[in-house]
């Protein structure tokens, strides 16, 4: 049996060279400065405002077509509502509106004609 006779690296290794911006060599050999640790990363990931397909299919449809800074908006609405205790909730970006499923962080749908829309099911709004 041939053993490879490779230089292992601990955890306790990886983590200290994370932590001083010290480049990490992955699993392939390449080097990695990873600024963020893992719970930052998902953290990151989680809060990102997602899209179900029924709302992109609305987005689609109704040609709505969103900058950076109001998915900033709606991201930062979505925020608000967590911290209120809100589960599905309205939420008013500029004359957009989109229902929000707070705990999965997803919109449900998207409309861009509210002048006679009709909301159900919802326990809060926020204008933003």
């Amino acid at each position: 049996m041939n053993v490879n006779q490779t230089e292992y690296t601990s955890i306790e290794q990886i983590r200290s060279r994370l932590q001083a911006g010290r480049p990490v060599n992955t699993a392939d050999g390449r080097e990695s400065k990873a600024a963020q640790t893992f719970g930052d990363i998902l953290t990151d990931k989680t809060s990102q405002i997602k899209f179900s397909k029924h709302a992109s299919q609305r987005l689609e449809t109704r040609q709505i077509d969103m900058s950076e800074e109001q998915k900033a908006r709606l991201q930062d609405a979505a925020g608000q509502a967590r911290e209120k205790g809100m589960k599905e909730s309205l939420v008013m970006v500029d004359n957009l509106a989109f229902i929000v499923n707070v705990k999965s962080n997803t919109v449900i749908t998207a409309v861009n004609d509210t002048s006679h829309a009709v909301f159900t099911n919802i326990d809060g709004a926020i204008i933003n």
